[in-house]
């Protein structure tokens, strides 16, 4: 697809000039988002691989397990000197802990930067007063919270957060003001509160007001970005210096090089094939069984991203069936044989579009 057909808008002049978080020059605008799970060092290895992204950032990782050096957040914190810069998200309520967990990142060369959580609307998160509850006190203890972890580490800090606890509670234009006072070198912004969760949509509007509340801060808008007219429309309504991307990406790993292609020639060129496609998940599961380190607990780990390969590949059921319960990487040579050497009968791009990454339902409270 070309620009010529009138699909594509004709990218932001704006976008083509380099930008800069602390003393790291991003190689485009578009990030990939945190997303507790899935955005681990595979799966970032593979993205950075197709081109395009311009950071990446971890998984969430509990700020007090990162100080106990537990063992299942050691492995979160995987990395590879082919991804950096890196930076590592952290979450967390108090101070000292989120402070000395920066810090013990840096100290150990992990980390190029630190992204503070404020977003997570899952309970066990928010519960602990980590996550979107941290949006609700605007008497300046989630302020400092944030000038003790920049205070703390040489490299830049940033922070991932939602418009607010509910629409009587959009305090994130209030604290992307403090934030930058406090020497925070971006923000991200949701455009949805808690109270939504993952339903509705995104509020470009309530991004906007975020970007006009600082000064010279980079504000990336983060929601519902699946292709390049969705980037168009996003930096169009709010006027974002960048975009975080999470389930978009997942669902669409060839997204970041068809936006670095797009602003880069105002063509954002090919997309995944079907064919690299398969390769990738391939290589997903094989760098999974790698950080895992044992051939069962990267298949165990596949199996959680099993269900939007198949669906965006259009796999039937019994396929999909059996990857789920994958336990061999024979077996899922096995499985993908009958789709490697062609297309399905009306596959189209559309398909991968409506292969969502599963997300919390149901009442809030429930989570």
């Amino acid at each position: 697809m070309t620009n010529a057909t009138a699909e594509i808008p004709p990218p932001p002049v704006a976008y083509r000039e380099p930008l800069t978080i602390g003393t790291h020059q991003l190689a485009s605008r578009f990030n990939l988002a945190p997303l507790a799970g899935y955005t681990n060092l595979p799966f970032r290895l593979s993205i950075r691989e197709i081109g395009g992204v311009g950071l990446c950032t971890t998984d969430l990782v509990n700020a007090r397990a990162i100080l106990e050096s537990l063992k299942k957040t050691l492995e979160l914190l995987a990395t590879d000197p082919a991804e950096r810069p890196l930076f590592v998200q952290i979450f967390g309520s108090k101070p000292h802990e989120m402070a000395g967990a920066a810090k013990w990142l840096v100290e150990r060369g992990l980390a190029d930067g630190i992204d503070i959580n404020m977003g997570c609307p899952v309970r066990k998160v928010v519960a602990v007063g980590g996550g979107s509850s941290l949006m609700c006190d605007t008497t300046g203890a989630t302020v400092e919270l944030v000038r003790k972890v920049v205070e703390a580490v040489p490299v830049p800090v940033t922070v991932k957060m939602r418009l607010g606890w509910d629409d009587d509670q959009l305090t994130a234009p209030h604290f992307a003001r403090e934030f930058e006072k406090a020497g925070v070198a971006a923000v991200t912004i949701h455009g949805r509160t808690r109270e939504q969760g993952f339903a509705g949509g995104v509020n470009h509007d309530g991004i906007r007001r975020v970007v006009e509340a600082v000064d010279k801060m980079p504000v990336f808008g983060n929601g519902d970005v699946r292709n390049v007219a969705d980037a168009a429309k996003m930096i169009a309504d709010t006027g974002c210096h960048g975009i975080a991307i999470g389930r978009g990406a997942l669902s669409d790993p060839w997204i970041f090089r068809q936006l670095d292609n797009w602003v880069r020639t105002g063509d954002p060129g090919p997309r995944g094939t079907y064919a690299e496609r398969i390769e990738f998940m391939r290589l997903h599961l094989r760098r999974l069984i790698a950080w895992r380190g044992t051939e069962d607990r990267g298949c165990v780990h596949f199996r959680k991203v099993a269900t939007w390969y198949t669906k965006a590949l259009r796999f039937p059921k019994k396929a999909q069936q059996r990857l789920v319960m994958l336990r061999k990487v024979t077996e899922f040579e096995e499985i993908i044989a009958p789709f490697a050497e062609g297309v399905p009968e009306g596959w189209t791009e559309w398909d991968t579009q409506q292969a969502h990454v599963p997300v919390p339902a149901g009442p809030i409270a429930h989570w």
